[in-house]
């Protein structure tokens, strides 16, 4: 792709480097920003540079939080004892549209995937571990994607948690095998929490 201008060509290859942004669809954007006024341009860079600068992840669960505690660890109506095991805010979100959970979440921050180079420890598994250990969570609620790495960390979580003394469940198979959770309806996701099987049933053949 030729440009007439460098200052274009480089604001092309930094919108391309999001997710599902190619260089055509990055030009189109860069073009349509440029026809706006330059003020909305300009609180368009502030937001994105005040959300890299101030956001930060809650101390207890690890979603995206503006403070320090996030708005669903600091409700109090909130069921402390049962806590949904997700991969990312997507997922907090998408369970949180479906008015079918009052419990607390834990944010994995991904999934283990060997091939992308993402192993347990670049997850919050282990605060996960240490928060169980505590006694007062009853039980936990694994959300994962039904994709091979989400079942792969599921089981890696098992195993790390089988010994003690908590309730292990899995979201049903409401949701397609290989579908992304954040995809999913928001009735057959509910429904799916609701009706939540032993996570050790989901292992068997």
């Amino acid at each position: 792709m030729d440009f007439s201008s460098k200052l274009l060509e480089n604001a092309v290859n930094e919108m391309s480097q999001l997710p599902g942004i190619g260089k055509r669809t990055a030009l189109r954007l860069v073009l349509h920003l440029l026809k706006q006024p330059k003020d909305q341009t300009k609180h368009l860079a502030e937001a994105l540079q005040n959300f890299r600068d101030d956001i930060k992840l809650c101390k207890n669960c690890h979603n995206i939080s503006d403070v320090e505690l996030c708005e669903i660890c600091a409700n109090p109506k909130r069921n402390e004892e049962i806590i949904c095991v997700v991969e990312d805010i997507r997922d907090v979100m998408a369970i949180e549209n479906t008015a079918q959970f009052r419990g607390l979440y834990h944010v994995l921050g991904g999934k283990i995937s060997p091939i992308e180079g993402v192993g347990p420890h670049n997850l919050t598994i282990q605060s996960l571990v240490e928060k169980v250990k505590e006694g007062q969570v009853k039980e936990l609620i694994f959300a994962l994607s039904s994709t091979m790495e989400g079942d792969t960390t599921n089981f890696y979580m098992y195993r790390q948690l089988q010994d003690i003394d908590v309730n292990l469940s899995t979201i049903a198979r409401g949701i397609s095998v290989g579908d992304e959770l954040e995809y999913t309806d928001e009735v057959t996701l509910g429904r799916s929490i609701i009706n939540r099987v032993p996570l050790a049933d989901s292992f068997k053949s």
